[in-house]
């Protein structure tokens, strides 16, 4: 009995994660459309940020799929990349420079 719920457990995690896997790929589309064609330089910045974002969803969802937990340094490291880049494009947006140099 209990060995049926199990694998019936596996086998619906397996079609969740593929699903998710889709969803994931589809909205990345998406916001690589809005960072190519973005009418603004606001809307590209914040599809950037929103694909690393994504990023670390299929991160997870890698390590989900292949039952491991050596990708959570990676999710981690793609959090901080992500972040630090957001800085610098709102930083560039605000002044157009991202390294402020006092040549006095």
């Amino acid at each position: 009995m209990t060995d049926n719920i199990l694998a019936a457990t596996e086998d619906l995690l397996s079609v969740v994660v593929i699903v998710c896997f889709i969803g994931v790929a589809i909205s990345l589309a998406f916001l690589l459309y809005r960072v190519i064609a973005g009418p603004t330089q606001p809307d590209r910045a914040v599809a950037l940020d929103a694909i690393g974002i994504n990023l670390m969803g299929l991160a997870g969802l890698l390590a989900i799929h292949i039952v491991t937990t050596k990708l959570n340094d990676v999710i981690l490291l793609i959090g901080i990349l992500a972040f630090l880049s957001t800085l610098a494009i709102a930083k560039y947006l605000e002044k157009g420079v991202i390294i402020d140099r006092d040549l006095d």
